[in-house]
């Protein structure tokens, strides 16, 4: 229906209204100011968080978009406004998260001019986004707002960016709103090929010992429920990426543990004795597998994912199942027998015992030195019942906070996956938070990563956000220091950390905080910040030259796992 000319900063901020945007993370300038002055009049149905850095507002957006399974939404304005969204934008690529940044460009007649705040942003962008586009009339507005959502969110998820110069912001347009539900060329779902099914489900009942790899793709097509019911039906024990952790239960019997780099034994081993692999919404990432050379030779490969690029590009497929995970689990579950794999499941015992008695026992309950990550993290969890969201930094604590906490429900686990982002979590939690309201979010951070995006505790301060951040204090950059020590003889280049006072900062931002360095303080403090209401910063002294283990060393078999103790 046609209706009274509007602005284009108008016209976009009643699109987003349109796409069901109620939270968007931003910071004003110049290039996006009519932006931002149109804003002023939606302040009943639209809440825009103002973030203390554009990188934040990214996370922040990112965050908010894996908790609650919406599109996350940045503003940026033009030149460092928007490449200090780069990092974000290309974090969300790698993690397949949905995501559009609105960045404000100059106007259509100084583009190339090198103007004020003038970048290219399209350019910079078009390798880490799935579209990137630049709008330089108000007419645009509406049709590129429903292009971008419907490209961020279908198929693989990703980050959109938008450019949008001054004028078009200005101008005066009829304003009318049609979803986009089709883009010719872009097919965001292969149709399900009922050969692919049946070639599947034939190898998975042939199977003597199958294992299944679980990863984000799961929890991206809300395909919880059929991954449930084909694992039960079928009885395959299964692993998990980082990112697909929380999929199912961490007690449920046939979760085996977590893959990877810093993943379980049992998993890692098996992953080279089974005799059918079935790769479920993963992308085998080289942090998953080692060295391709050696990985899984033995098996008989199926892939589920909805992204073509992804058969074939690391690992060699037995069978590919193209499509939309939530239907090709769901068919594949319909043609199969009910089965048990009891004995193989039972080879996964010895595994976990062994490395409980070796790395775990230690890492979660020791009874003298240091406070260690793994304790802390285990007892954060527990005092949450095992139903907290978990946001992690990267680093040590990232791989110990994914070991070791346990989740319930699914969306439990907010981290940076592919890019590695250090500074990811501070404003991340804030999203994550936003995004589950109801739900505790607790944040683990390193006090590296904590201080590349610190002023973030603004924005916490600002809108009171209840975010229970606990920094893992080692003094170190811990897993480059852990690198150091195993491969480069010990030499600490540049990895010893001089701290602030956490406590002293958090305690300016209004933030209630406390130091933690003895066992018996641990527990009280833990208790003392899950119950308080708002935000709280923990600051525990871990050990200083703390390990993670497991470990596979980069680039070597899955096989060649280090467990330090033994």
């Amino acid at each position: 229906m046609m209706s009274e000319k509007i602005t284009g900063s108008e016209a976009l901020i009643r699109s987003l209204i349109n796409e069901g945007v109620d939270t968007i993370f931003g910071y004003p300038g110049g290039a996006i100011m009519p932006v931002f002055d149109a804003i002023y009049d939606y302040k009943d149905k639209v809440n825009h968080i103002l973030v203390r850095h554009e990188q934040g507002a990214t996370h922040a957006a990112q965050g908010y978009a894996r908790t609650s399974g919406k599109v996350g939404v940045a503003f940026v304005t033009s030149g460092p406004g928007a490449t200090n969204a780069i990092t974000g934008i290309t974090d969300a690529m790698m993690d397949s998260t949905p995501m559009v940044v609105i960045a404000g460009q100059v106007a259509s007649t100084l583009l190339g001019s090198d103007a004020f705040q003038e970048a290219d942003v399209v350019g910079i962008s078009q390798p880490v986004t799935k579209w990137a586009h630049q709008v330089r009339c108000a007419e645009d507005i509406p049709s590129a707002v429903a292009r971008a959502f419907y490209i961020a969110s279908s198929g693989r998820p990703g980050p959109v960016l938008l450019d949008i110069t001054k004028d078009a912001q200005f101008g005066k347009i009829e304003y009318e709103y049609k979803k986009a539900t089709f883009i010719r060329s872009y097919i965001p779902k292969p149709e399900v090929n009922p050969e692919e099914i049946k070639a599947a489900t034939e190898l998975i009942s042939k199977a003597k010992k199958p294992l299944a790899l679980v990863g984000q793709g799961v929890l991206l097509g809300t395909a919880e429920e059929e991954l449930k019911a084909f694992l039960e039906k079928s009885g395959i024990p299964t692993a998990f990426t980082v990112l697909g952790l929380s999929a199912i239960p961490t007690d449920h019997p046939l979760n085996v543990g977590m893959l990877g780099m810093h993943g379980n034994i049992g998993p890692n081993l098996k992953t080279n004795e089974c005799d059918v692999l079935i790769a479920i919404g993963m992308r085998f990432d080289d942090r998953v597998t080692g060295d391709l050379k050696t990985y899984a030779k033995q098996a008989k490969v199926i892939h589920f994912d909805i992204d073509p690029a992804e058969i074939d590009k690391n690992v060699k497929t037995t069978v590919r199942v193209l499509g939309d995970v939530k239907d090709t689990l769901a068919e594949v579950t319909k043609l199969m027998d009910t089965t048990t794999h009891t004995e193989w499941l039972a080879e996964f015992k010895p595994c976990s015992d062994r490395e409980y008695n070796v790395v775990i026992q230690e890492e979660l309950f020791p009874t003298s030195g240091s406070l260690k990550m793994g304790e802390v993290i285990h007892k954060v969890s527990e005092a949450t019942n095992n139903d907290a969201v978990l946001v992690t930094d990267v680093g040590q604590h990232q791989m110990m906070a994914v070991r070791y906490f346990k989740y319930k429900q699914s969306r439990s686990v907010v981290t940076s996956g592919g890019l590695g982002t250090m500074g990811f979590g501070l404003p991340a939690a804030i999203g994550a938070k936003m995004g589950a309201p109801n739900r505790t979010v607790c944040l683990f951070a390193g006090d590296g990563g904590i201080q590349m995006t610190i002023q973030e505790l603004g924005t916490i301060m600002q809108y009171d956000v209840d975010v229970k951040i606990i920094i893992l204090n080692n003094h170190f950059l811990g897993m480059v220091r852990q690198w150091q020590e195993l491969f480069f003889s010990e030499r600490y280049s540049e990895t010893t950390m001089k701290n602030p006072n956490f406590c002293m900062i958090a305690n300016a931002y209004n933030i209630k905080s406390k130091i933690v360095d003895k066992r018996e303080e641990l527990d009280d403090a833990i208790a003392e910040m899950i119950n308080h209401k708002g935000s709280y910063l923990l600051d525990v002294q871990v050990e200083a030259k703390g390990m993670v283990y497991p470990m596979i060393p980069s680039g070597t078999c899955v096989t060649n796992i280090l467990l330090g103790n033994e």
